[in-house]
């Protein structure tokens, strides 16, 4: 217990899934936590668990790919906290179908990159401003091993991929004023969303190609699994790492 005691913890996608586990364990860790998402009853369901269990937080209605939103929320959690000591990139989109590069639409191209790879940008500058002035800070982005094998609809990949190349360029940037970022790739995990997929509805060229890539005979993660990985990047034990990309996946795609 309080491995992140007397910080301040920004997590999108706050609501559900990875968000919420990694949320109530922050909490429960010592960190004043700050959660966003656009799903309003949700968020403040997440937020009313971790007060009855002791912790501190606050949550923000936030549409990640709504620059000036972001902007918000960082405010916000400056105007309550003073400062932000952590920040998780968790809030994140799939497309219905996983759709290969030839059948991928402009909706879903610029679904996946406004809200995957915009949002996290817009988010991350923000605390980034606020990180590089105070010289300190623990970014953690959540790509997916999508991003770092390339098993996924065309479109996701791409939006997946683009956080792994901004990790590096951040951890390049901050490296000198000790802002650290890295990045964690989870496979399957067993969330809302990930569970929420219609089957018929997934490209069979797609899945079939990932299919002879992977070895799906083993488990997926648990929210709590990754949640677990990223306290440990947020927090000081990790102060030597920055600019890694870590895959989360039970080995299944070695």
């Amino acid at each position: 217990m309080g491995r992140l005691e007397g910080k301040v913890a920004v997590i999108t996608g706050g609501n559900s899934g990875i968000g919420a586990k990694a949320a109530e364990l922050f909490a429960k860790e010592g960190a004043k936590v700050v959660i966003s998402a656009r799903r309003v009853q949700q968020l403040e369901e997440v937020a009313s668990a971790i007060r009855e269990n002791g912790g501190e937080v606050l949550s923000v209605p936030c549409d990640i790919s709504k620059s000036e939103q972001c902007t918000a929320l960082v405010q916000k959690a400056l105007e309550a906290y003073g400062a932000v000591d952590v920040l998780v990139n968790n809030a994140g989109v799939l497309d219905s179908g996983l759709d290969a590069i030839e059948k991928i639409t402009d909706e879903t191209i610029d679904y996946l990159i406004d809200i995957n790879t915009k949002g996290t940008l817009y988010v991350t500058r923000e605390c980034a401003k606020h990180m590089m002035e105070k010289k300190a800070g623990s970014i953690v982005n959540v790509s997916s091993v999508a991003g770092y094998c390339g098993n996924g609809g065309a479109a996701y990949v791409t939006s997946k991929a683009a956080i792994i190349g901004l990790t590096k360029n951040i951890a390049m940037r901050g490296a000198g004023v000790n802002v650290r970022c890295n990045a964690i790739c989870p496979g399957t995990v067993v969330t809302p969303m990930t569970m929420g997929l219609d089957r018929e509805k997934l490209d069979k060229d797609m899945f079939g190609a990932m299919s002879k890539h992977a070895d799906n005979s083993l488990p997926p993660c648990t929210a709590e699994e990754v949640a677990n990985i990223l306290l440990f990047l947020a927090s000081d034990e990790s102060a030597a790492m920055t600019g890694q990309v870590m895959v989360v996946d039970h080995g299944a795609d070695l």
